[in-house]
């Protein structure tokens, strides 16, 4: 699959919040203990991002579109840009980041149905269920801006009493997402 890097250098994403009925969220353990994160993947040439949601849910945690629900996607790209040292200036054009169309899905399956050996280079290797905002601490530095954004606008549109309150930690991680938007503000 090639993929799709627009002319900014972002490649086009499609990220997966996965929430059961308590509203805990999916959270993957990466292969060789490099942190947790929801699952993501890239979006091919030609490819909608719907069709990258469902192969990206089976590749990485081995559902099938019968054991979820689509509840809410966000109206727009979210973005992010990487630290220089994931960079690729190799590629033509060069991927400086990701645009991410997100989607939150209710689990209707069972857990049995959860697989992480359907490639043969798998994202997880384990899984937990977290609290609503955990993931926001739990991912990877220069992914929690736009997580915390995620998980604030698909709240709001899939929950009628909007998303769960929110955690005491909030406020400190309220100026990282500030200091973040304006980057992307600003690199856009």
């Amino acid at each position: 699959m090639t993929d799709f890097i627009d002319a900014q250098g972002f490649r086009a994403n499609v990220g997966i919040i996965l929430i059961r009925d308590d509203r805990e969220v999916f959270l993957g353990g990466r292969s060789a203990g490099r942190g947790w994160q929801f699952p993501q993947g890239g979006i091919g040439q030609g490819e909608k991002p719907e069709e990258a949601l469902f192969r990206e849910l089976h590749e990485e945690i081995g559902l099938e579109a019968r054991d979820v629900e689509i509840i809410a996607s966000t109206s727009s790209w979210l973005r992010y840009r990487l630290p220089h040292q994931y960079q690729r200036h190799d590629t033509k054009p060069a991927c400086i980041g990701q645009k991410q169309r997100w989607f939150m899905l209710r689990f209707k399956g069972s857990e049995d149905r959860f697989r992480f050996d359907t490639t043969n280079q798998p994202e997880f290797d384990r899984w937990r269920w977290a609290e609503y905002w955990s993931p926001v601490r739990e991912v990877i530095f220069f992914k929690r801006a736009v997580y915390a954004r995620a998980l604030e606008e698909l709240g709001q549109r899939a929950f009628a009493e909007g998303p769960p309150p929110l955690p005491e930690w909030w406020r400190d991680e309220k100026n990282l997402r500030s200091v973040a938007r304006k980057r992307e503000r600003d690199s856009v």
